[in-house]
Protein backbone atom coordinates (compact mmCIF):
# COMPACT_ATOMS: atom_id res chain seq x y z
CA UNK A 1 0.00 0.00 0.00
CA UNK A 2 1.29 3.46 -0.91
CA UNK A 3 2.24 5.49 2.18
CA UNK A 4 0.55 8.87 2.74
CA UNK A 5 2.41 11.64 0.93
CA UNK A 6 4.25 14.43 2.70
CA UNK A 7 1.82 17.35 3.32
CA UNK A 8 2.42 20.12 0.80
CA UNK A 9 2.25 23.83 1.59
CA UNK A 10 0.61 26.04 -1.05
CA UNK A 11 2.82 28.89 -2.26
CA UNK A 12 0.96 31.96 -3.58
CA UNK A 13 2.70 34.62 -5.70
CA UNK A 14 1.33 38.11 -4.99
CA UNK A 15 2.25 40.52 -7.79
CA UNK A 16 1.37 44.01 -8.96
CA UNK A 17 3.10 47.24 -9.90
CA UNK A 18 4.24 49.80 -7.33
CA UNK A 19 1.30 51.41 -5.56
CA UNK A 20 -1.26 48.77 -6.54
CA UNK A 21 -1.80 47.76 -2.91
CA UNK A 22 0.05 44.44 -2.62
CA UNK A 23 1.43 45.12 0.85
CA UNK A 24 -1.94 46.44 2.06
CA UNK A 25 -3.57 43.22 0.85
CA UNK A 26 -0.85 41.15 2.50
CA UNK A 27 -1.32 42.99 5.80
CA UNK A 28 -5.04 42.27 5.54
CA UNK A 29 -4.32 38.55 5.14
CA UNK A 30 -2.05 38.58 8.18
CA UNK A 31 -4.68 40.38 10.25
CA UNK A 32 -7.46 37.99 9.21
CA UNK A 33 -5.60 34.71 9.06
CA UNK A 34 -7.99 32.83 11.41
CA UNK A 35 -5.17 30.96 13.13
CA UNK A 36 -3.44 30.10 9.85
CA UNK A 37 0.36 30.32 10.04
CA UNK A 38 1.65 32.30 7.06
CA UNK A 39 5.19 32.43 5.73
CA UNK A 40 5.96 35.64 3.84
CA UNK A 41 8.79 35.98 1.33
CA UNK A 42 9.50 39.52 0.16
CA UNK A 43 11.29 39.55 -3.19
CA UNK A 44 12.58 43.10 -2.87
CA UNK A 45 15.54 45.10 -1.63
CA UNK A 46 13.97 48.14 0.00
CA UNK A 47 12.60 48.66 3.48
CA UNK A 48 9.05 47.36 3.49
CA UNK A 49 6.44 47.48 6.20
CA UNK A 50 4.56 44.28 6.98
CA UNK A 51 1.97 44.20 9.74
CA UNK A 52 3.39 47.28 11.51
CA UNK A 53 6.93 45.80 11.55
CA UNK A 54 9.75 47.02 9.34
CA UNK A 55 11.78 44.28 7.69
CA UNK A 56 15.27 45.33 6.70
CA UNK A 57 15.81 44.66 2.99
CA UNK A 58 19.00 42.68 3.51
CA UNK A 59 19.02 39.40 1.65
CA UNK A 60 19.03 36.48 4.04
CA UNK A 61 17.09 38.10 6.87
CA UNK A 62 14.23 36.22 8.50
CA UNK A 63 11.94 38.01 10.94
CA UNK A 64 9.21 36.60 13.14
CA UNK A 65 6.05 38.66 12.90
CA UNK A 66 5.05 37.61 16.41
CA UNK A 67 1.74 36.01 15.38
CA UNK A 68 2.93 32.61 14.20
CA UNK A 69 4.01 34.05 10.85
CA UNK A 70 7.48 34.50 9.42
CA UNK A 71 8.90 37.00 6.94
CA UNK A 72 12.01 36.75 4.75
CA UNK A 73 13.59 39.33 2.44
CA UNK A 74 15.28 37.45 -0.39
CA UNK A 75 16.83 37.66 -3.81
CA UNK A 76 14.92 35.56 -6.35
CA UNK A 77 18.05 33.47 -6.94
CA UNK A 78 17.84 32.26 -3.33
CA UNK A 79 14.15 31.47 -3.41
CA UNK A 80 14.61 27.71 -3.17
CA UNK A 81 16.86 28.09 -0.13
CA UNK A 82 14.23 30.03 1.78
CA UNK A 83 11.44 27.74 0.68
CA UNK A 84 13.45 24.90 2.17
CA UNK A 85 13.69 26.82 5.45
CA UNK A 86 10.02 27.74 5.58
CA UNK A 87 8.80 24.23 4.74
CA UNK A 88 10.62 22.57 7.62
CA UNK A 89 8.14 20.90 10.01
CA UNK A 90 9.42 23.06 12.86
CA UNK A 91 8.06 26.20 11.12
CA UNK A 92 4.52 24.70 11.18
CA UNK A 93 3.40 26.94 8.32
CA UNK A 94 0.11 26.43 6.47
CA UNK A 95 0.69 28.71 3.49
CA UNK A 96 3.52 30.78 2.01
CA UNK A 97 2.96 34.10 0.22
CA UNK A 98 5.68 35.55 -2.02
CA UNK A 99 5.27 39.29 -2.45
CA UNK A 100 6.99 40.07 -5.73
CA UNK A 101 8.88 43.29 -6.27
CA UNK A 102 6.77 45.98 -7.93
CA UNK A 103 8.99 45.67 -11.01
CA UNK A 104 9.44 41.91 -10.97
CA UNK A 105 8.31 39.55 -13.72
CA UNK A 106 5.85 37.28 -11.87
CA UNK A 107 6.11 34.63 -14.59
CA UNK A 108 9.71 33.99 -13.55
CA UNK A 109 8.70 33.36 -9.93
CA UNK A 110 5.94 31.01 -11.12
CA UNK A 111 8.37 29.12 -13.34
CA UNK A 112 10.77 28.74 -10.41
CA UNK A 113 8.02 27.34 -8.23
CA UNK A 114 6.79 24.88 -10.84
CA UNK A 115 10.37 23.77 -11.55
CA UNK A 116 11.28 23.43 -7.87
CA UNK A 117 12.38 20.03 -6.60
CA UNK A 118 11.04 20.82 -3.12
CA UNK A 119 8.44 18.08 -2.43
CA UNK A 120 6.86 20.10 0.39
CA UNK A 121 5.42 22.92 -1.73
CA UNK A 122 2.41 23.17 -4.00
CA UNK A 123 1.74 26.01 -6.43
CA UNK A 124 -1.02 28.17 -4.97
CA UNK A 125 -1.59 30.56 -7.87
CA UNK A 126 -0.49 33.93 -9.22
CA UNK A 127 -2.52 36.84 -7.84
CA UNK A 128 -2.14 40.14 -9.71
CA UNK A 129 -3.20 43.31 -7.84
CA UNK A 130 -4.34 46.18 -10.05
CA UNK A 131 -4.90 49.82 -9.00
CA UNK A 132 -8.30 50.73 -10.46
CA UNK A 133 -7.70 54.48 -10.09
CA UNK A 134 -4.35 54.36 -11.91
CA UNK A 135 -4.96 51.46 -14.30
CA UNK A 136 -4.72 53.38 -17.57
CA UNK A 137 -1.63 55.36 -16.57
CA UNK A 138 0.06 52.24 -15.15
CA UNK A 139 -0.66 50.36 -18.36
CA UNK A 140 0.87 53.21 -20.36
CA UNK A 141 4.04 53.27 -18.21
CA UNK A 142 4.25 49.49 -17.99
CA UNK A 143 2.79 47.85 -21.12
CA UNK A 144 4.00 44.52 -19.73
CA UNK A 145 0.98 44.70 -17.40
CA UNK A 146 -1.04 43.07 -20.19
CA UNK A 147 1.34 40.12 -20.13
CA UNK A 148 1.12 39.85 -16.35
CA UNK A 149 -2.66 39.80 -16.46
CA UNK A 150 -2.64 37.14 -19.18
CA UNK A 151 -0.86 34.66 -16.88
CA UNK A 152 -2.66 35.54 -13.63
CA UNK A 153 -4.91 33.01 -11.89
CA UNK A 154 -6.74 35.66 -9.84
CA UNK A 155 -6.93 39.42 -10.41
CA UNK A 156 -7.74 41.80 -7.55
CA UNK A 157 -9.10 45.06 -8.93
CA UNK A 158 -8.14 47.20 -5.95
CA UNK A 159 -9.09 50.75 -4.88
CA UNK A 160 -12.46 50.53 -6.63
CA UNK A 161 -13.84 53.11 -4.18
CA UNK A 162 -11.79 55.74 -6.00
CA UNK A 163 -13.58 55.41 -9.34
CA UNK A 164 -17.19 55.98 -10.39
CA UNK A 165 -19.48 53.04 -11.07
CA UNK A 166 -19.41 53.40 -14.87
CA UNK A 167 -15.61 53.53 -14.79
CA UNK A 168 -15.50 50.44 -12.55
CA UNK A 169 -17.54 48.50 -15.07
CA UNK A 170 -15.28 49.61 -17.92
CA UNK A 171 -12.15 48.66 -16.00
CA UNK A 172 -13.58 45.32 -14.96
CA UNK A 173 -14.47 44.49 -18.57
CA UNK A 174 -11.00 45.50 -19.79
CA UNK A 175 -9.21 43.52 -17.07
CA UNK A 176 -11.42 40.49 -17.69
CA UNK A 177 -10.61 40.61 -21.41
CA UNK A 178 -6.86 40.82 -20.72
CA UNK A 179 -6.84 38.11 -18.05
CA UNK A 180 -8.88 35.54 -19.97
CA UNK A 181 -10.24 32.77 -17.72
CA UNK A 182 -8.89 34.27 -14.48
CA UNK A 183 -11.36 35.30 -11.77
CA UNK A 184 -11.58 39.07 -11.21
CA UNK A 185 -12.40 40.26 -7.68
CA UNK A 186 -13.09 43.90 -6.78
CA UNK A 187 -11.64 45.22 -3.52
CA UNK A 188 -11.19 48.32 -1.39
CA UNK A 189 -7.98 48.72 0.64
CA UNK A 190 -6.97 45.18 -0.36
CA UNK A 191 -9.73 43.59 1.71
CA UNK A 192 -10.64 40.24 0.16
CA UNK A 193 -11.68 37.01 1.82
CA UNK A 194 -8.53 35.11 2.93
CA UNK A 195 -10.27 31.84 1.97
CA UNK A 196 -9.59 32.74 -1.64
CA UNK A 197 -5.92 32.19 -0.79
CA UNK A 198 -5.98 29.43 1.81
CA UNK A 199 -8.20 27.27 3.99
CA UNK A 200 -8.43 28.24 7.68
CA UNK A 201 -6.21 25.98 9.75
CA UNK A 202 -7.84 23.62 12.23
CA UNK A 203 -5.35 22.96 14.99
CA UNK A 204 -5.58 20.06 17.44
CA UNK A 205 -3.55 21.90 20.07
CA UNK A 206 -6.30 24.41 20.80
CA UNK A 207 -4.52 27.24 19.05
CA UNK A 208 -6.96 29.92 17.99
CA UNK A 209 -9.75 28.83 20.35
CA UNK A 210 -12.04 31.40 21.93
CA UNK A 211 -10.52 33.16 24.91
CA UNK A 212 -8.58 36.34 25.54
CA UNK A 213 -8.61 38.75 22.59
CA UNK A 214 -5.55 38.34 20.41
CA UNK A 215 -3.64 41.07 18.56
CA UNK A 216 -5.38 39.78 15.42
CA UNK A 217 -8.81 40.27 17.03
CA UNK A 218 -7.94 43.82 18.06
CA UNK A 219 -6.77 44.72 14.57
CA UNK A 220 -9.99 43.33 13.09
CA UNK A 221 -12.03 45.40 15.57
CA UNK A 222 -9.99 48.45 14.62
CA UNK A 223 -10.88 47.89 10.96
CA UNK A 224 -14.52 47.48 11.93
CA UNK A 225 -14.52 50.77 13.84
CA UNK A 226 -13.28 52.50 10.68
CA UNK A 227 -16.19 51.19 8.58
CA UNK A 228 -19.77 51.80 9.69
CA UNK A 229 -21.08 49.10 7.34
CA UNK A 230 -19.41 46.49 9.54
CA UNK A 231 -22.34 46.76 11.99
CA UNK A 232 -20.13 45.43 14.78
CA UNK A 233 -19.38 42.11 13.09
CA UNK A 234 -16.03 42.89 11.48
CA UNK A 235 -15.46 43.94 7.90
CA UNK A 236 -14.10 40.50 6.96
CA UNK A 237 -17.58 39.03 7.50
CA UNK A 238 -18.80 40.78 4.32
CA UNK A 239 -15.90 39.86 2.05
CA UNK A 240 -17.50 36.66 0.74
CA UNK A 241 -19.98 38.72 -1.28
CA UNK A 242 -17.44 39.18 -4.11
CA UNK A 243 -17.19 35.50 -5.02
CA UNK A 244 -19.26 32.32 -5.10
CA UNK A 245 -18.61 28.91 -3.59
CA UNK A 246 -20.29 25.77 -4.98
CA UNK A 247 -20.27 22.37 -3.24
CA UNK A 248 -20.68 19.01 -5.00
CA UNK A 249 -21.03 15.60 -3.34
CA UNK A 250 -21.65 12.25 -5.00
CA UNK A 251 -21.76 8.70 -3.65
CA UNK A 252 -21.48 7.42 -7.24
CA UNK A 253 -17.86 7.25 -8.53
CA UNK A 254 -16.76 9.63 -11.28
CA UNK A 255 -15.87 8.51 -14.77
CA UNK A 256 -12.22 9.69 -15.05
CA UNK A 257 -12.45 10.51 -18.76
CA UNK A 258 -15.55 12.64 -18.37
CA UNK A 259 -14.20 14.33 -15.26
CA UNK A 260 -10.95 15.29 -16.99
CA UNK A 261 -12.98 16.70 -19.90
CA UNK A 262 -14.91 18.78 -17.35
CA UNK A 263 -11.68 20.09 -15.79
CA UNK A 264 -10.16 20.84 -19.20
CA UNK A 265 -13.16 22.99 -20.11
CA UNK A 266 -13.75 24.68 -16.74
CA UNK A 267 -15.35 28.09 -17.25
CA UNK A 268 -13.86 31.54 -16.88
CA UNK A 269 -13.90 32.91 -13.36
CA UNK A 270 -13.53 29.51 -11.69
CA UNK A 271 -10.46 30.15 -9.57
CA UNK A 272 -10.10 27.18 -7.21
CA UNK A 273 -11.30 23.58 -7.05
CA UNK A 274 -10.47 21.51 -4.01
CA UNK A 275 -11.66 18.26 -2.50
CA UNK A 276 -11.54 14.53 -3.13
CA UNK A 277 -12.59 12.41 -6.12
CA UNK A 278 -13.60 8.75 -6.14
CA UNK A 279 -12.87 7.06 -9.47
CA UNK A 280 -14.39 3.72 -8.51
CA UNK A 281 -13.13 0.97 -10.81
CA UNK A 282 -10.38 3.31 -12.05
CA UNK A 283 -8.58 2.90 -8.71
CA UNK A 284 -10.42 1.04 -5.98
CA UNK A 285 -7.55 1.46 -3.49
CA UNK A 286 -7.27 5.26 -3.43
CA UNK A 287 -9.22 8.47 -3.17
CA UNK A 288 -7.70 11.39 -5.08
CA UNK A 289 -7.20 14.78 -3.43
CA UNK A 290 -7.71 17.47 -6.06
CA UNK A 291 -6.01 20.88 -6.05
CA UNK A 292 -6.75 23.21 -8.96
CA UNK A 293 -5.93 26.91 -9.03
CA UNK A 294 -6.28 28.81 -12.27
CA UNK A 295 -4.67 26.69 -14.95
CA UNK A 296 -2.71 24.55 -12.47
CA UNK A 297 -3.99 21.07 -11.60
CA UNK A 298 -2.68 18.40 -9.24
CA UNK A 299 -4.03 15.07 -7.97
CA UNK A 300 -2.66 13.34 -4.88
CA UNK A 301 -3.80 9.73 -4.29
CA UNK A 302 -4.42 8.57 -0.73
CA UNK A 303 -5.43 5.07 0.43
CA UNK A 304 -9.03 4.78 1.59
CA UNK A 305 -9.23 4.46 5.36
CA UNK A 306 -10.88 1.36 6.76
CA UNK A 307 -14.64 1.96 6.93
CA UNK A 308 -14.38 5.37 5.20
CA UNK A 309 -17.43 6.28 3.14
CA UNK A 310 -16.48 6.48 -0.52
CA UNK A 311 -17.60 9.88 -1.73
CA UNK A 312 -16.58 12.55 -4.18
CA UNK A 313 -16.62 15.89 -2.36
CA UNK A 314 -15.58 19.04 -4.21
CA UNK A 315 -15.70 22.78 -3.53
CA UNK A 316 -15.47 25.25 -6.42
CA UNK A 317 -14.64 28.92 -5.82
CA UNK A 318 -14.82 31.74 -8.32
CA UNK A 319 -16.40 34.97 -9.49
CA UNK A 320 -19.25 35.24 -11.98
CA UNK A 321 -19.64 31.47 -12.22
CA UNK A 322 -22.86 29.61 -13.06
CA UNK A 323 -23.46 27.28 -10.08
CA UNK A 324 -26.22 25.35 -11.84
CA UNK A 325 -24.10 24.68 -14.91
CA UNK A 326 -21.15 23.53 -12.78
CA UNK A 327 -23.30 21.11 -10.79
CA UNK A 328 -24.92 19.77 -13.96
CA UNK A 329 -21.50 19.29 -15.55
CA UNK A 330 -20.22 17.35 -12.55
CA UNK A 331 -23.38 15.25 -12.33
CA UNK A 332 -22.76 14.22 -15.93
CA UNK A 333 -19.32 12.96 -14.88
CA UNK A 334 -20.76 10.26 -12.62
CA UNK A 335 -20.05 6.73 -13.82
CA UNK A 336 -23.14 4.72 -14.78
CA UNK A 337 -23.59 1.31 -13.17
CA UNK A 338 -23.19 -1.47 -15.78
CA UNK A 339 -26.40 -3.27 -16.71
CA UNK A 340 -26.74 -6.87 -15.41
CA UNK A 341 -26.88 -8.34 -18.95
CA UNK A 342 -23.68 -6.68 -20.21
CA UNK A 343 -21.65 -9.18 -22.21
CA UNK A 344 -18.09 -10.11 -21.30
CA UNK A 345 -16.71 -8.30 -24.35
CA UNK A 346 -18.67 -5.13 -23.50
CA UNK A 347 -17.49 -5.27 -19.89
CA UNK A 348 -13.90 -5.68 -21.06
CA UNK A 349 -14.18 -2.69 -23.40
CA UNK A 350 -15.69 -0.62 -20.59
CA UNK A 351 -12.83 -1.54 -18.26
CA UNK A 352 -10.30 -0.54 -20.92
CA UNK A 353 -12.05 2.81 -21.35
CA UNK A 354 -11.87 3.45 -17.59
CA UNK A 355 -8.19 2.50 -17.56
CA UNK A 356 -7.46 4.90 -20.44
CA UNK A 357 -9.39 7.61 -18.60
CA UNK A 358 -7.24 7.11 -15.49
CA UNK A 359 -4.12 7.87 -17.51
CA UNK A 360 -5.52 11.40 -17.93
CA UNK A 361 -5.73 11.68 -14.13
CA UNK A 362 -2.31 10.16 -13.48
CA UNK A 363 -0.65 12.75 -15.73
CA UNK A 364 -1.35 15.23 -12.92
CA UNK A 365 -0.04 13.10 -10.06
CA UNK A 366 3.33 14.30 -8.83
CA UNK A 367 6.05 11.69 -8.62
CA UNK A 368 7.11 10.62 -5.14
CA UNK A 369 10.12 12.33 -3.65
CA UNK A 370 13.19 10.13 -2.98
CA UNK A 371 12.55 10.01 0.78
CA UNK A 372 8.96 8.88 0.12
CA UNK A 373 10.16 6.14 -2.24
CA UNK A 374 12.56 4.97 0.45
CA UNK A 375 9.73 4.89 2.96
CA UNK A 376 7.63 2.83 0.54
CA UNK A 377 10.45 0.29 0.20
CA UNK A 378 11.08 0.06 3.96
Amino acid sequence: MTPPRTPQIPVVVLAGFLGSGKTTLLNHLLRNRAGTRIGVIVNDFGAIEIDAMTVSGQVGSTVSLGNGCLCCAVDASELDTFLETLTRPSARLDVIVIEASGLAEPQELVRMLLASDNPHILYGGLVEVVDAAEFDSTRKRHPELDRHLAVADLVVLNKTDRVAEAERERLRATVAELSGPAAVISAVHGRIDPELFFDPALRPDGEGMAGQLSFEDLLRQEECDEHEECDGHGHADHLHASYESVDFTSDVPLDPRRFMAFLDSRPEGLYRIKGFADFGAGDRDNTYALHAVGRFLRFVPRPWARGEQRLTQLVMIGAGIDAGALLAGLAACRADEPAPDVSTSDASADAEAVERGMWGVLRYVQEQAPEQEAAAEA
